[in-house]
């Protein structure tokens, strides 16, 4: 997919920032994340992955609409949630999307408040995207993109668990899977949740 064919905002921060085409495996995913396809992307470090991950979100959701969230992305850690958070507010210049970031070590009383008062886009640990959820402190059934940034850390601390009980509380909803390896431990997602699902290797 050309850069072109991006919302107006994007494309321009995309020149700005000096992407003058897309990667490789930006041209292998974009389009099909926007024709709503499940993805498992594998991928090694450089490639575009986040890149890719940010983009496809930002021109999926295009603007701030309510207050329940669209997107949900699952990180390892407080800091893989603040350095992705970074990320989003250099690419989403022009447009009103609300990025929140949710983790372990942060007042939850305080998070679920400033989430009740509205966000588009949530990038989160699994441990307290959960705790947040049990305590009615999220609403999922608007969301319409679910991802998982370098899945590779899901194999450890119960984090698979984690994330595989969020698809049972939410309806039809795009997901992508970004990781350095296709593990095994993936394929009960393709028989569930991630049952249409492709797989792309880069």
């Amino acid at each position: 997919m050309s850069f072109k064919k991006l919302i107006e905002p994007l494309a321009d921060t995309l020149n700005y920032k000096g992407f003058k085409a897309p990667l490789p495996l930006q041209k292998q995913i974009l389009s099909k994340i926007k024709g709503g396809a499940s993805l498992f992307v594998i991928a090694p470090d450089g490639s575009g992955k986040t890149s890719s991950l940010i983009i496809s979100v930002i021109q999926k959701l295009k603007k701030a609409v309510e207050d329940a969230p669209r997107a949900l992305i699952f990180v390892k850690d407080k800091q893989a949630a603040l350095n992705l958070e970074l990320e989003f507010n250099a690419f989403k210049r022009g447009t009103d999307l609300r990025v929140y970031c949710a983790y372990d070590e942060h007042d939850i009383d305080i998070q679920r408040d400033e989430i009740y008062e509205g966000t588009d886009i949530v990038i989160a640990t699994p441990k307290r995207l959960n705790k947040l959820f049990y305590l009615n402190g999220i609403n999922l059934n608007k969301l319409q993109i679910c991802i998982v940034e370098d899945a590779d850390f899901l194999f450890r601390n119960n984090n698979l668990a984690e994330v595989t009980r969020t698809p049972e509380s939410i309806g039809k909803c795009q997901y992508l899977v970004f990781a350095y390896k296709f593990d095994n431990r993936f394929e009960r997602w393709q028989e569930s949740f991630m049952y249409n699902a492709q797989i792309v290797k880069a």
